[in-house]
């Protein structure tokens, strides 16, 4: 099995401009996640996925910089940029994150990876973790059967087209213990957000990947430093949205369970 891990980076934003190129301790926050992809077990390549826009040429370097590959994909299908990402190099699974989320965890990424080797499951997530800490698992197979029924083309939040049990065996593993910490947030949109993570970068010290765990136990101790992005908003899928991928998956789920099984067994 050849496992690939996908991040998925454009330097479009704009309520933080080029935040994945700010500095945290020294490297960019790309680079600070590239670096812990690197650190999951039976992780074959590594693959920087971006458009062929111009404003994102940047990213090009940077990959070729931190010795992993890149892909230039769709600008606005998330979705087809990791399908197509994914067939290129002929990734039975992968495993994602976007840009924004320099905190990852490596652990249960690993989890993931261990799952992904009893090959039973289609979509594999976490449930628990402090928000843009967890990734996710796919075999390539379901993002195919995704990117062939789905009825939206901007899919950069996507995770309600192929969290569907109707249609695919779906794993969530839940965050135990001291690292199920859903009230945290430590992703990267804001610019409360990064002033959180630099801080987290600057004041915590750490070898060559920053440990989650570390993180959570810093912001328990210093609970004043965790309230300084609480007033950030996540964006969501819009409700018009949502009801328009329900009534799709209504309306045609034998067609979709049929084309499925044409992939799978392609």
């Amino acid at each position: 099995m050849k496992l690939g891990f996908l991040i998925t980076a454009r330097l479009k934003s704009t309520r933080l401009p080029l935040k994945i190129m700010k500095d945290l301790n020294g490297k960019k926050v790309i680079e600070r996640i590239i670096e812990r992809a690197k650190e999951i077990k039976e992780i074959s390549t590594v693959v920087v996925c971006t458009s062929p826009n111009i404003q994102d040429a940047a990213l090009i370097e940077i990959a070729n910089k931190n010795n992993v590959e890149y892909f230039l994909g769709d600008p606005d299908d998330v979705l087809k940029r990791l399908h197509d990402a994914a067939i290129f190099h002929n990734f039975d699974y992968i495993l994602g994150i976007t840009a924004d989320n320099p905190l990852f965890s490596i652990e249960h990424s690993n989890r993931i990876v261990e799952e992904i080797k009893k090959e039973k499951y289609d979509f594999i997530k976490i449930s628990g973790l402090p928000f843009g800490t967890a990734t996710w698992g796919m075999s390539t197979k379901a993002l195919q059967t995704v990117c062939k029924v789905k009825n939206i083309i901007d899919t950069e939040i996507w995770g309600y087209l192929i969290d569907r049990p109707e249609v695919f065996d779906v794993l969530t593993l839940e965050a135990e213990g001291k690292m199920r910490r859903p009230d945290l947030r430590l992703t990267l949109d804001y610019e409360q957000d990064y002033q959180l993570i630099n801080h987290l970068y600057t004041n915590i010290p750490f070898k060559s990947t920053l440990s989650l765990q570390k993180v959570v136990e810093y912001l328990d101790k210093n609970p004043k430093i965790a309230t300084i992005n609480k007033n950030c908003v996540q964006l969501d899928v819009p409700i018009k949205v949502k009801e328009k991928i329900n009534k799709n998956y209504q309306e045609n789920l034998d067609k979709i369970k049929k084309i499925k099984e044409v992939i799978y067994n392609s």
